[in-house]
């Protein structure tokens, strides 16, 4: 098997047919390999209790639609049918737990920046992923750094469209981080304010208030994100959006990354500096005891984030 392709399937679902993985090819003249013109979504399939269950699916599909709106890109598919699609992708590869990647992306054989009626084609990809930042990294945090590279300016890319293009940017922020041997990075806006990791939404703890950087500071609207300011503020935490300076990053109590690939992982370091007592704190415990819970089915899903694979999307209506 090839390197890195352990957490390949059998099946991706293209355009409304489930084809075997090998076949799920685009041209070389296709506009996203020379402009980065795609959208997509990281969503999670947890192995429950009850059987594979999808977390946040609505919202995760809603969110690849307004990705689709903001950069004019037709999306022939409709929420619900998106939704049922991914259940029927995770069925068709008989997994228990995987990690879903719809992604729009526009294709043709043309060359020109100019996306206008240039053909839309859409994917959904289950990738069996185990923890984004190292086997350890949900248990023992992990070391990072603030990042020499920024979050990109209000008006220059539109930060809340999950777009492709937008990763190059994070990319640079990871490869550097690694090779400074730190396991992820802390980018910065273009104020120099707090913003996020290069994938993944960031929270601080200072004497039991959760704070975490608003969407003017070019973030991702993250839907874990969501998920962990209504945890926390259920268990009576209070979470403050709001500008971040960079030194709060060195005199917080407890510190966190969220998002779908990293859930919820405690930052033990930054730039060297420890965090707190320089393991995962009482309140990053907390919320993470409760989200993997809800996700994984041992606790009650309360808030109705849950979709069971085997069930039609529109039941759940």
């Amino acid at each position: 098997m090839a390197a890195g392709s352990a957490g390949r399937t059998s099946k991706i679902w293209r355009d409304g047919e489930l084809i075997p993985w090998e076949d799920a090819n685009i041209h070389v003249m296709s506009h996203v390999v020379h402009y980065g013109s795609c959208v997509f979504e990281g969503i999670r399939c947890y192995d429950t209790p009850s059987g594979p269950a999808v977390f946040r699916l609505q919202d995760h599909v809603r969110r690849l639609h307004d990705s689709c709106r903001i950069y004019r890109m037709p999306m022939q598919h409709g929420v619900e049918a998106l939704a049922q699609a991914c259940l029927d992708t995770v069925a068709a590869n008989d997994v228990r737990s995987c990690y879903l990647r719809p992604v729009a992306i526009r294709t043709g054989e043309q060359m020109g920046v100019y996306p206008i009626d240039v053909p839309v084609e859409t994917f959904i990809i289950a990738w069996k992923w185990g923890n984004y930042l190292g086997d350890d990294a949900m248990t023992n945090g992990v070391d990072v750094c603030v990042s020499s590279w920024r979050r990109s300016a209000p008006d220059t890319f539109p930060a809340l469209a999950k777009a492709g293009g937008n990763y190059l940017n994070s990319q640079l922020s990871k490869v550097e981080a690694r090779l400074d041997r730190y396991v992820e990075g802390i980018m910065l806006d273009s104020f120099g304010f707090i913003a996020e990791g290069s994938g993944e939404n960031l929270f601080l703890v200072r004497d039991g208030v959760l704070y975490t950087s608003g969407l003017s500071s070019g973030i991702l609207n993250g839907i874990t994100r969501d998920s962990v300011i209504r945890i926390a503020e259920d268990l009576g935490y209070e979470v403050r959006e709001q500008t971040l300076p960079r030194e709060m990053l060195y005199i917080s109590d407890e510190m966190f990354f969220s998002g779908t690939a990293a859930e919820l992982t405690p930052i033990r370091s930054v730039d060297r500096i420890q965090v707190g007592t320089g393991k995962p704190g009482p309140i990053t415990l907390a919320i993470q005891d409760q989200f993997m819970g809800i996700a994984t089915g041992r606790i009650e899903d309360r808030y109705g984030w849950i979709t069971p694979v085997a069930a039609a999307v529109e039941a759940e209506r």
